[in-house]
């Protein structure tokens, strides 16, 4: 999926209406990446979007990462939206430097990290924008639930099809009244 660098506008048609939010501001440190993961999987796992956390966690992590390796930001803010059907996850921080781009060369040594968040992410883009008198950049990521499968249907007269049911207690095949009384001996 192509990035996109426009503002950050994660869900679709407009923020839902039950969507919840939450953030979380901290130095542009080494421990970063680690405290933001923890925050995010937590929150994800003791919601409805525990199957996303992994994936949350992963494409946060590296988003955070490239803020301390690649930005002189003292801060790191996070912002979380949690909507019924998916999860906006937005890194935000004060560097002036050039918005991030995927990495052309897959064989480098570095800067897989944003390979990982388009693999892993529903949509995902940066964007810059001014704050009262400084100016912040914005990378932001949407996740969203998988399809399920459609369940496979067994073939007709496969063993699957003509078991079913028949070793449980009460399913034992019974001969209905007028093959019972066929087979039962007549009176003398």
């Amino acid at each position: 999926m192509p990035p996109v660098f426009a503002p950050p506008v994660p869900f679709p048609n407009a923020l839902p209406s039950s969507c919840e939010g939450y953030q979380l501001a901290m130095p542009n440190s080494a421990f970063a990446a680690k405290i933001v993961r923890d925050f995010v999987g937590a929150l994800l796992r003791t919601g409805a979007h525990a199957g996303l956390a992994d994936d949350a966690r992963l494409c946060v992590s590296e988003v955070v990462s490239n803020v301390y390796c690649h930005t002189r930001s003292e801060l790191v803010r996070v912002e979380v939206l949690v909507g019924r059907e998916e999860v906006a996850v937005h890194v935000t921080n004060d560097h002036l430097g050039p918005l991030p781009e995927p990495l052309v060369r897959p064989e480098g040594e570095g800067g897989r990290g944003l390979l990982v968040v388009n693999g892993l992410a529903a949509s995902w883009g940066s964007s810059t924008r001014k704050v009262k008198a400084r100016r912040t950049k914005t990378v932001w990521f949407v996740l969203t639930e998988p399809e399920p499968e459609p369940e496979a249907e067994a073939e007709p007269g496969t063993e699957a099809d003509c078991c079913v049911g028949a070793a449980e207690p009460g399913n034992e095949t019974r001969p209905d009244a007028a093959q019972a009384q066929a087979q039962a001996p007549a009176p003398h």
